[in-house]
């Protein structure tokens, strides 16, 4: 369980609930959700709610056909952060229908089917993102421009998809046609991801801060990402992406902090946090360079899902007095 400081002794820990741990995580998600509001304008805010009635709605449904108490579970905030980095993940002017779907998938499927919070052995957000990238691609990466109109955006989410005046090309994506089609990518731009990743990051330095994640997973990714790409541009800095363009477009801050950090899908010992997040970065930008899809997040995250049990019984620190002796292994 979580546990923060306690204000009777500094040596003594206190167990924290769900609840306040939710509540920290979503306010840590503000100052990129500030970030994005500014730069593309109020849609994401729309999307937002959408995947937050959906997320609690299902969950009431999910926790009504188990017999478990609604209000309980319900309030523990859980579903809204799933909601949210669902929200987050999906371009701002998605059809409404796929957000609601994808989060549908995430809390029903993803979630309850597996026994609900705490036995979910991969990341809700990462699967609903997954799944609807591969079954609707280009709804996936229809992107607005900086400063686009509103009632556009609106249009878009729940009217005709006749979006392609407003709609660009992120950056990922540019890089990943040109790499494909042979091209010379056009010169790094992450413009506003930069702004959006440094409200991410912000976010994160909170929860750093209330002890809610370790540093393990955030620096080994980013560090882990930033050391690849930059081998790689040195090597060859005409057909790979800076440093930076990496750190900085798609979901990389948002995925160190808020999406490989989830203590139930990834890994528990301080090694295998390293593990997970050196492997889970490679796997991002292999993905990103070499792959089908413009970001790897989702798709490299859900890959270690599957190996954090493995990397967690290969890590675990000997038991104390027994030299040697591990907690986790085959016997």
């Amino acid at each position: 369980m979580l546990a923060t400081k306690s204000n009777n002794s500094p040596f003594v820990l206190k167990p924290a609930s769900v609840r306040s741990v939710m509540v920290r995580v979503l306010l840590a998600l503000i100052p990129g959700v500030v970030a994005y509001v500014w730069l593309f304008g109020p849609a994401i805010l729309v999307q937002i709610a959408l995947a937050s009635l959906t997320a609690l709605a299902a969950e009431a449904i999910a926790l009504h056909l188990r017999r478990k108490p609604v209000w309980l579970f319900i309030s523990d905030g859980s579903a809204l952060v799933t909601a949210w980095l669902i929200a987050l993940s999906f371009p701002p002017i998605a059809p409404w229908w796929l957000v609601v779907l994808g989060t549908l998938f995430a809390i029903v499927v993803a979630k309850h089917l597996y026994g609900g919070l705490g036995q979910n052995p991969f990341n809700p957000a990462m699967v609903a993102f997954a799944l609807m990238i591969v079954a609707y691609p280009l709804a996936m990466s229809q992107w607005p421009a900086p400063g686009g109109d509103f009632s556009q955006h609106l249009n878009a989410i729940f009217g005709h998809r006749q979006v392609d005046a407003m709609t660009m090309a992120t950056p990922l994506d540019a890089l990943r046609t040109a790499l494909h089609s042979g091209a010379t990518p056009a010169a790094d731009s992450t413009n506003a991801w930069l702004w959006i990743s440094l409200g991410y990051a912000l976010g994160g330095l909170y929860l750093l801060q209330q002890r809610l994640i370790t540093w393990h997973l955030p620096v080994a990714f980013l560090a882990t990402l930033g050391l690849i790409a930059s081998i790689a541009c040195y090597a060859d800095p005409v057909r790979f992406g800076s440093p930076v363009f990496h750190l900085f477009s798609g979901g990389a801050v948002l995925g160190a902090f808020f999406i490989i950090t989830d203590p139930v899908s990834g890994c528990t010992t301080p090694r295998g946090k390293l593990i997970f997040a050196t492997l889970a970065a490679l796997l991002v930008w292999i993905i990103r360079t070499f792959g089908a899809y413009p970001d790897g997040v989702a798709f490299a995250v859900l890959l270690m899902n599957i190996a954090a049990p493995l990397i967690d019984m290969y890590t675990q620190p000997p038991v104390f007095g027994h030299k040697g002796k591990r907690t986790g292994g085959l016997s």
